[in-house]
Protein backbone atom coordinates (compact mmCIF):
# COMPACT_ATOMS: atom_id res chain seq x y z
CA UNK A 1 0.00 0.00 0.00
CA UNK A 2 1.41 3.37 -1.02
CA UNK A 3 2.04 5.70 1.90
CA UNK A 4 0.87 9.33 1.72
CA UNK A 5 3.70 11.73 0.87
CA UNK A 6 4.75 14.60 3.13
CA UNK A 7 6.67 17.34 1.30
CA UNK A 8 8.75 19.75 3.38
CA UNK A 9 9.79 23.28 2.41
CA UNK A 10 11.74 24.94 5.19
CA UNK A 11 14.91 26.65 6.34
CA UNK A 12 18.12 25.04 7.58
CA UNK A 13 16.41 24.07 10.83
CA UNK A 14 14.15 21.71 8.85
CA UNK A 15 17.15 20.36 6.95
CA UNK A 16 18.77 19.43 10.25
CA UNK A 17 15.77 17.77 11.89
CA UNK A 18 14.73 16.24 8.55
CA UNK A 19 16.57 12.89 8.79
CA UNK A 20 15.06 12.25 12.22
CA UNK A 21 11.62 13.26 10.98
CA UNK A 22 11.88 10.86 8.06
CA UNK A 23 12.90 8.11 10.48
CA UNK A 24 10.03 8.77 12.88
CA UNK A 25 7.43 8.92 10.11
CA UNK A 26 8.52 5.60 8.58
CA UNK A 27 5.55 3.34 7.96
CA UNK A 28 3.05 6.20 8.23
CA UNK A 29 4.09 8.98 5.83
CA UNK A 30 6.67 9.01 3.06
CA UNK A 31 9.09 11.93 3.32
CA UNK A 32 10.46 14.32 0.70
CA UNK A 33 11.73 17.89 0.71
CA UNK A 34 12.61 20.70 -1.65
CA UNK A 35 16.06 20.04 -3.11
CA UNK A 36 18.51 21.86 -5.33
CA UNK A 37 17.47 19.53 -8.15
CA UNK A 38 13.77 20.37 -7.92
CA UNK A 39 14.57 24.05 -7.50
CA UNK A 40 16.69 24.02 -10.66
CA UNK A 41 13.52 23.47 -12.71
CA UNK A 42 12.39 27.01 -11.93
CA UNK A 43 13.85 30.49 -12.41
CA UNK A 44 13.84 31.59 -8.78
CA UNK A 45 14.74 35.11 -7.65
CA UNK A 46 17.30 33.92 -5.06
CA UNK A 47 18.34 30.24 -5.28
CA UNK A 48 18.71 28.46 -1.95
CA UNK A 49 19.23 24.79 -2.87
CA UNK A 50 17.74 22.48 -0.24
CA UNK A 51 17.01 25.48 1.97
CA UNK A 52 13.54 26.91 1.52
CA UNK A 53 14.88 30.45 1.87
CA UNK A 54 12.66 33.41 2.63
CA UNK A 55 8.93 33.64 1.95
CA UNK A 56 9.50 35.21 -1.48
CA UNK A 57 11.59 32.22 -2.56
CA UNK A 58 9.06 29.74 -1.19
CA UNK A 59 6.26 31.50 -3.03
CA UNK A 60 8.25 31.53 -6.29
CA UNK A 61 9.08 27.84 -5.90
CA UNK A 62 5.44 26.88 -5.38
CA UNK A 63 4.43 28.99 -8.36
CA UNK A 64 6.91 26.97 -10.37
CA UNK A 65 5.35 23.74 -9.15
CA UNK A 66 1.92 25.05 -10.05
CA UNK A 67 2.94 26.10 -13.55
CA UNK A 68 4.66 22.77 -14.19
CA UNK A 69 1.77 20.74 -12.77
CA UNK A 70 4.27 18.92 -10.55
CA UNK A 71 2.27 18.81 -7.31
CA UNK A 72 2.59 15.14 -6.34
CA UNK A 73 2.41 15.46 -2.57
CA UNK A 74 -0.43 14.58 -0.19
CA UNK A 75 0.57 16.96 2.60
CA UNK A 76 2.71 20.12 2.55
CA UNK A 77 4.78 21.25 5.55
CA UNK A 78 5.99 24.84 5.23
CA UNK A 79 8.24 27.10 7.28
CA UNK A 80 9.81 30.44 6.38
CA UNK A 81 10.79 33.36 8.55
CA UNK A 82 14.42 33.14 9.66
CA UNK A 83 15.61 34.45 6.30
CA UNK A 84 12.85 37.06 6.12
CA UNK A 85 13.96 38.71 9.37
CA UNK A 86 17.59 39.11 8.29
CA UNK A 87 18.38 42.76 9.07
CA UNK A 88 20.92 45.03 7.40
CA UNK A 89 23.14 46.33 10.26
CA UNK A 90 23.46 49.73 8.60
CA UNK A 91 20.00 50.47 7.20
CA UNK A 92 17.89 48.31 9.52
CA UNK A 93 15.98 47.00 6.50
CA UNK A 94 14.65 43.45 6.63
CA UNK A 95 15.29 40.97 3.85
CA UNK A 96 11.50 40.77 3.53
CA UNK A 97 9.41 43.51 5.12
CA UNK A 98 6.72 42.27 7.46
CA UNK A 99 3.84 43.45 5.26
CA UNK A 100 5.38 41.66 2.29
CA UNK A 101 5.85 38.60 4.48
CA UNK A 102 2.12 38.43 5.10
CA UNK A 103 1.36 38.86 1.39
CA UNK A 104 3.81 36.09 0.54
CA UNK A 105 2.22 33.75 3.09
CA UNK A 106 -1.21 34.53 1.66
CA UNK A 107 0.13 33.55 -1.76
CA UNK A 108 1.64 30.32 -0.43
CA UNK A 109 -1.65 29.30 1.16
CA UNK A 110 -3.55 30.17 -2.02
CA UNK A 111 -1.25 28.03 -4.19
CA UNK A 112 -1.55 25.04 -1.87
CA UNK A 113 -5.32 25.33 -1.95
CA UNK A 114 -5.33 25.75 -5.71
CA UNK A 115 -3.41 22.46 -5.91
CA UNK A 116 -5.79 20.79 -3.44
CA UNK A 117 -2.92 19.97 -1.07
CA UNK A 118 -3.47 20.31 2.70
CA UNK A 119 -0.87 22.63 4.21
CA UNK A 120 0.66 22.65 7.69
CA UNK A 121 2.52 25.71 8.94
CA UNK A 122 5.54 25.47 11.26
CA UNK A 123 6.25 28.47 13.50
CA UNK A 124 9.75 29.91 13.14
CA UNK A 125 12.26 28.81 15.77
CA UNK A 126 14.02 31.29 18.09
CA UNK A 127 17.56 32.63 17.63
CA UNK A 128 20.25 33.74 20.07
CA UNK A 129 20.51 37.39 19.05
CA UNK A 130 23.36 38.18 21.45
CA UNK A 131 25.65 35.59 19.88
CA UNK A 132 24.24 36.12 16.39
CA UNK A 133 24.73 39.87 16.22
CA UNK A 134 28.18 39.93 17.80
CA UNK A 135 29.90 37.56 15.39
CA UNK A 136 32.88 39.32 13.78
CA UNK A 137 32.08 38.00 10.31
CA UNK A 138 28.32 38.62 10.28
CA UNK A 139 26.82 40.52 7.34
CA UNK A 140 23.31 40.66 8.78
CA UNK A 141 21.59 40.67 12.16
CA UNK A 142 18.57 38.86 13.53
CA UNK A 143 16.46 40.03 16.46
CA UNK A 144 14.20 38.00 18.73
CA UNK A 145 11.57 40.75 18.62
CA UNK A 146 11.35 40.37 14.83
CA UNK A 147 11.01 36.62 15.13
CA UNK A 148 8.10 37.14 17.52
CA UNK A 149 6.51 39.79 15.29
CA UNK A 150 6.73 37.72 12.12
CA UNK A 151 5.42 34.66 13.96
CA UNK A 152 2.48 36.76 15.18
CA UNK A 153 1.66 37.78 11.60
CA UNK A 154 1.75 34.14 10.51
CA UNK A 155 -0.32 33.07 13.54
CA UNK A 156 -3.09 35.54 12.74
CA UNK A 157 -3.15 34.64 9.06
CA UNK A 158 -3.12 30.88 9.54
CA UNK A 159 -5.88 31.10 12.14
CA UNK A 160 -7.96 33.25 9.79
CA UNK A 161 -7.61 30.95 6.79
CA UNK A 162 -7.82 27.71 8.78
CA UNK A 163 -4.30 26.38 8.22
CA UNK A 164 -3.11 24.40 11.27
CA UNK A 165 0.21 25.36 12.87
CA UNK A 166 2.88 23.38 14.68
CA UNK A 167 4.35 25.52 17.45
CA UNK A 168 7.98 24.53 17.02
CA UNK A 169 9.03 27.91 18.40
CA UNK A 170 7.72 27.44 21.93
CA UNK A 171 8.42 23.72 21.95
CA UNK A 172 12.08 24.41 21.20
CA UNK A 173 12.36 27.35 23.59
CA UNK A 174 10.99 25.18 26.42
CA UNK A 175 13.67 22.50 25.99
CA UNK A 176 16.06 24.37 28.28
CA UNK A 177 18.97 26.82 28.20
CA UNK A 178 21.49 24.77 26.19
CA UNK A 179 19.81 24.84 22.80
CA UNK A 180 22.26 26.23 20.30
CA UNK A 181 25.36 24.85 18.64
CA UNK A 182 25.91 28.36 17.24
CA UNK A 183 23.71 31.47 16.97
CA UNK A 184 20.61 29.95 15.37
CA UNK A 185 21.10 26.20 14.84
CA UNK A 186 20.51 23.55 17.47
CA UNK A 187 22.45 20.72 19.03
CA UNK A 188 21.75 17.31 17.56
CA UNK A 189 19.73 16.12 20.55
CA UNK A 190 17.48 19.19 20.15
CA UNK A 191 16.98 18.43 16.45
CA UNK A 192 15.92 14.90 17.36
CA UNK A 193 13.36 16.21 19.87
CA UNK A 194 12.02 18.69 17.30
CA UNK A 195 11.53 15.86 14.81
CA UNK A 196 9.80 13.68 17.40
CA UNK A 197 7.44 16.53 18.26
CA UNK A 198 6.57 17.20 14.61
CA UNK A 199 6.19 13.48 13.83
CA UNK A 200 3.84 13.03 16.76
CA UNK A 201 1.78 16.03 15.68
CA UNK A 202 1.59 14.82 12.08
CA UNK A 203 0.76 11.27 13.13
CA UNK A 204 -2.18 12.49 15.18
CA UNK A 205 -3.31 14.83 12.40
CA UNK A 206 -3.26 12.09 9.79
CA UNK A 207 -4.77 9.36 11.97
CA UNK A 208 -7.62 11.64 13.02
CA UNK A 209 -8.55 12.02 9.36
CA UNK A 210 -7.75 15.72 8.98
CA UNK A 211 -5.38 15.21 6.08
Amino acid sequence: MKRPLLYVIGDSISIQYGPYLEQYLAGRLAYARKTAETEAQFDLPSPQGDNGGDSSVVLAFLRGLTESGDWTTDLLLVNCGLHDIKTDPITGNKQVAIDDYRLNLEGIVALARQAGVPMIWVRTTPCDETVHNNRPDTTFHRFSADCMAYNAVADELMATVGVPSIDLHNFTRNLGPELYCDHVHFHDHIREKQAAYIAGWLGAYWVLGNG
